[in-house]
């Protein structure tokens, strides 16, 4: 499967400059299915995981923010709580329930009770093995309108501990030096707007056969 997952970035990486000339003249809607960077738009980093473990709290593999904005491993997958009520292609909607699987990886976007290494927050990590976790991957967009549209902030709220997806700007050192910690808030404010930004995103349609995977 690792391999697959290989094949899929560098299909990614081949088409999105194409695609991403796409997105600026008709951004619409954030769909299910598609592939993309998410920025924090208070510190300006990307939300990125890779295949380097915590050393303290849960020992998953972690969850970071960097400022490059070509890093093949920010890349995530957007589903739902299952794939029969996200199918590729549908608009999430504000308030929608949905998990966020790591590209590269096949982990999802997870929080747990366990205390982030820098700030003490809530931990951040990846969790689980292609695509398939627990209860604890599952985040609702929050967001104004009646769809996540692509050219708005939005928040990731946890469903289970009720916690914000965050950043507050603390920075690793080595091996990942530089790296800004994620973490789990449990106030909104500043620190937890994310903004959809270079991806694939597939367009809502009629025809199934205009959704094959890449």
């Amino acid at each position: 499967m690792r391999g697959g997952r290989r094949l899929f970035t560098l299909l990614l990486l081949a088409l999105l400059p194409g695609l991403c000339r796409g997105r600026e003249s008709a951004p619409g809607a954030v769909t299910c299915g598609s592939v993309l960077k998410l920025l924090n738009t208070r510190h300006s980093v990307r939300l990125h995981s890779h295949e380097v473990k915590y050393g303290s709290g849960s020992g998953q593999q972690s969850v970071t923010g960097v400022e490059a904005s070509d890093d093949a491993n920010s890349y995530w997958r957007i589903r739902g709580k299952s794939d029969s009520i996200c199918q590729r292609g549908t608009p999430v909607k504000c308030g929608q329930a949905i998990r966020l699987t790591h590209v590269n990886t096949g982990k999802n976007l997870h929080t747990h009770h366990f205390p982030s290494p820098l700030s003490n927050n809530q931990e951040v990590s990846a969790f689980g093995d292609d695509g398939e976790g627990d209860d604890l991957d599952f985040w609702i967009v929050q967001c104004s309108g009646t769809y996540w549209e692509r050219e708005d902030a939005v928040r990731f709220k946890h469903v289970g501990t009720e916690v914000f997806l965050s950043i507050t700007g603390e920075q690793y050192g080595h091996p990942i030096r530089g790296q800004r910690e994620v973490h789990g808030m449990p106030a909104a404010n500043h620190h937890n707007y994310w903004k959809a930004m270079e991806g694939v995103f597939i367009k809502p349609s009629l025809d199934p056969a205009k959704h094959d995977e890449l």
